[in-house]
């Protein structure tokens, strides 16, 4: 099969496109032809500084395909069903092995480089709101890069709970493009101070959750926009500065929470995560929830497709095609 590979970290330019051995599916995995993968921030995250697992390494959480091959303990999942998977890497290739664990059926009638972009970024935003940060109808949520893909999820879905939903972006025309989705009120993040202007949307009371991808100096101007016991997610590091420490004190007088997030962690524990993004492909397909395809790629191009993203010029998902 061909792949997008590198040996080395950094930029996009370190990605080739080449030619490397099928992988083999073990007891429990599942071999599939892939068909669209969505590109994912801890994709570029991960060329630029994230392990080697082999050299050389095929990057990439998340894609989806049509099975040709099952282990011998798989039970849920037959040849010839349509998937979407995720894993720590080997998106960006024509085959992909993965855990059956970690692959949920598309539904029928869905196009399959929709349902490629699903699991993280809906299942992310849907932890993050309702099951870590306990978001209930007439509160106030803030959304960090709303024109992300978890971004956009979370905007549809904190609409769609009864709340105030603001969200920072880079530019009065993105924010603008978010507004059908659910957007009440965006903040250019390049114009605004969003803590000020969190404050001032909110009657000083502050955001009830607050939904922070960007890590770094960032997360700790979010803890400083949390309402009286306001709960804040933080999942990634969008930011890319580093960050340093992260002062936590103004915490404890206003029983406000800083919450650490990650999805792969939910989905190695238990039934509930996986369920829960089943609902999630259910509910894209019969139209209530909108995956944004900004741009496609093919995969011999996805040096060109991790540029773009981090050049922060995608509205949504970046989808690169075998």
């Amino acid at each position: 099969m061909r792949a997008a590979v590198y040996d080395e970290n950094g930029g996009p330019e370190v990605l080739r496109y080449e030619e490397v051995p099928d992988p083999v599916p073990g007891p429990h995995e599942v071999l599939l032809d892939v068909e669209a993968i969505s590109i994912e921030g801890g994709d570029t995250l991960n060329r630029l500084g994230g392990e080697l697992l082999s050299v050389p390494h095929i990057v990439g959480y998340q894609c989806a395909g049509t099975v040709t091959e099952v282990g011998e303990l798989v039970t849920r999942i037959a040849p010839g069903d349509r998937v979407v998977t995720t894993g720590t890497h080997g998106s960006h290739a024509e085959k992909r092995a993965a855990g059956e664990s970690f692959c949920w059926k598309i539904p029928d009638g869905l196009d399959i480089e929709v349902g490629a972009c699903v699991p993280i970024a809906f299942g992310t935003a849907h932890d993050c709101l309702f099951e870590f940060g306990r978001l209930q109808p007439g509160e106030t949520a803030l959304i960090h890069a709303g024109a992300s893909g978890v971004g956009i999820a979370a905007i549809q879905l904190a609409k769609r709970a009864g709340a105030t939903v603001l969200a920072t972006a880079s530019s009065d025309e993105r924010l603008e493009r978010l507004e059908p989705f659910g957007l009440d009120h965006g903040i250019n993040y390049l114009l605004d101070d969003f803590e000020e202007a969190v404050r001032d949307l909110t009657q000083g009371r502050g955001a009830d959750v607050i939904v922070d991808s960007v890590g770094g100096a960032n997360l700790q101007k979010s803890l400083r926009a949390l309402a009286y016991r306001g709960r804040c997610l933080t999942f990634g590091d969008a930011g890319r500065d580093g960050g340093g420490l992260v002062d936590i004190s103004m915490l404890r007088g206003n029983n406000q929470s800083l919450i650490g997030y990650f999805l792969g962690a939910e989905l190695f524990l238990g039934d509930r995560a996986h369920a829960m993004i089943d609902g999630l492909l259910a509910q894209v397909a019969d139209g209530e929830l909108e995956v944004v395809i900004d741009k496609r790629f093919s995969l011999s191009e996805a040096a060109d497709a991790h540029a773009y993203i981090e050049d922060r010029l995608a509205f949504g998902r970046v989808v690169l095609v075998p």
